[in-house]
């Protein structure tokens, strides 16, 4: 998540007021299933002020968890319980990513990476954008922070490539800029989806689908569920952007060449970027091959953060200073445990139970197809992935697990789909705001863009990756 904005304190007061109808709507007047007790009611009501107030931002979001795991506490959770989720193995594994991500901005890893791509691939304005989205990929493998690599570790490069061709926000944007900031953030989304690390809340979404539906989605397993559709996506997006945005400059042997000499005036490699890249590397294979060799995957984090804070290459003081790193901790840790006990209220069985007798007689697949949609253009409503998935994950994976679909098909479609609808608008998720702040990109086209690759990512993933998950053995 980003850094929050700073709401006024007409815009606090009227989000307090939204959160405090909601919660009235559902004690008291939306009637509580049977099966549910009034504690569990409450708890649930508590649950969807806290997404809401994701939304609607009368604090920021770590602050509200905070807040919400009080609430639950007065509602009788016990404060064990309640603060549970900060014990968790994921939650640190999210914020070691996140440290190491760090050393690889600090180091200049990050961008000696998207430097060789730009150089190898970039004589063309496709190729840049190309080279920007592998960038993005290659660093999904290990960053869940799609702000850091979006828009800390990728963005500046490409503004600066587009400088080189006088294109700056304004009337010479169309010249390049505007291509290649619509190319990155639309990029973001399939790099999200192609990786368990791809950002946070895919992390978060794994324990959800292991504690309702008990599949268990591993760093090897998402890996390998998303490879193909996700390359598809990956070799597409960058084309279709190009049809809709249409840069006036095409071919740009300055921007190989513009690599080519920061790379020159960056020098070897330095002792601090070889033990990043050593620990980058060793760490990501590590977590692909977890299947093999059962190491826990955030002992393999904390034994790489181990070697950057025993050679110096990460200090200490960098670590506290890492303020998003420690922020996405407890909201993270917050949310987690807040899903886990939502689920014992046994509210999310009761929806699927009561939606479910609607699509009686309805083949699965059809309901699946139907409820993907929904998943992916309900996304138009909500300002943060992390947000989406938590208010319509749990209940849309019960309710097609109830109805015959295959647990794993429905936990990984769930799961992917969530990230790819952060390109709809320029609110979609984290990066957003900072990309379309630039100025390249018009409002009217950031929205006609996002639409076009929506469309072209829905039919890809429903149809190429419906087959992969067939071959692979998920339905």
């Amino acid at each position: 998540m980003a850094e929050a904005r700073v709401p006024t304190a007409r815009a606090q007061l009227r989000g307090w007021l939204i959160l405090a109808a909601l919660y009235a709507l559902v004690v008291f007047v939306i009637p509580r299933p049977e099966t549910v007790t009034p504690e569990g009611w409450r708890l649930a009501a508590i649950f969807l002020c806290v997404i809401a107030g994701m939304i609607v931002e009368p604090l920021p979001a770590s602050a509200l968890v905070l807040l919400g795991l009080t609430a639950m506490t007065a509602n009788g959770t016990p404060i064990k319980q309640a603060l549970g989720g900060y014990a968790e193995p994921s939650v640190w594994l999210v914020i070691l990513a996140m440290l190491i991500a760090r050393t690889m901005l600090d180091t200049g890893l990050a961008r000696r990476i998207a430097l060789l791509f730009i150089r190898a691939f970039g004589s063309s304005s496709l190729g840049v954008s190309y080279a920007l989205l592998a960038t993005d990929v290659t660093l999904a493998s290990g960053v869940p922070s799609i702000t850091a690599r979006t828009a800390g570790m990728i963005t500046p490069i490409a503004v600066r490539i587009a400088d080189l061709f006088d294109s700056s926000p304004g009337p010479t944007a169309n010249r390049l800029g505007a291509y290649l900031i619509a190319g990155i953030y639309q990029g973001s989304g399939v790099a999200c989806a192609m990786f368990f690390t791809g950002q946070a809340s895919n992390i978060l979404g794994a324990n959800l689908a292991r504690t309702l539906v008990q599949v268990e989605v591993t760093w090897s397993s998402w890996f390998v569920a998303a490879l193909v559709p996700g390359l598809a996506s990956a070799l597409v997006l960058p084309w279709v952007v190009q049809r809709v945005m249409q840069p006036t400059v095409r071919r740009t042997p300055e921007a190989p060449a513009f690599a080519a000499a920061e790379l020159a005036r960056m020098g070897p490699m330095s002792p601090a970027e070889r033990i990043t890249l050593a620990v980058f590397a060793g760490v990501g294979l590590l977590w692909m091959t977890s299947a093999w060799h059962r190491l826990d995957v955030t002992f393999v984090a904390l034994s790489g953060f181990g070697v950057l804070l025993v050679t110096g290459t990460l200090p200490w003081d960098s670590a506290m200073r890492e303020k998003s790193a420690w922020d996405v901790f407890v909201w993270y840790g917050g949310l987690l445990r807040m899903g886990e006990l939502l689920n014992g209220t046994g509210v999310t069985t009761a929806f699927a139970t009561s939606v479910g007798a609607l699509f009686a007689g309805i083949p699965w697949i059809v309901v699946l197809l139907a409820v993907l949609i929904v998943y992916f253009y309900t996304h138009y409503a909500f300002a943060s992935i992390t947000a989406h998935m938590l208010a319509l994950f749990p209940p849309f994976v019960v309710l097609l697990v109830g109805l015959g679909v295959p647990p794993p098909l429905a936990v990984y479609s769930l799961l992917c789909l969530a990230n790819l609808p952060a390109g709809l608008t320029h609110y979609g998720t984290t990066p957003a705001p900072i990309l379309f702040g630039l100025g390249y990109v018009s409002l009217r086209d950031w929205w006609r863009v996002g639409f076009i690759v929506s469309l072209a990512n829905m039919a890809l993933w429903l149809t190429v990756g419906f087959g992969w998950w067939k071959l692979i053995g998920l339905w």
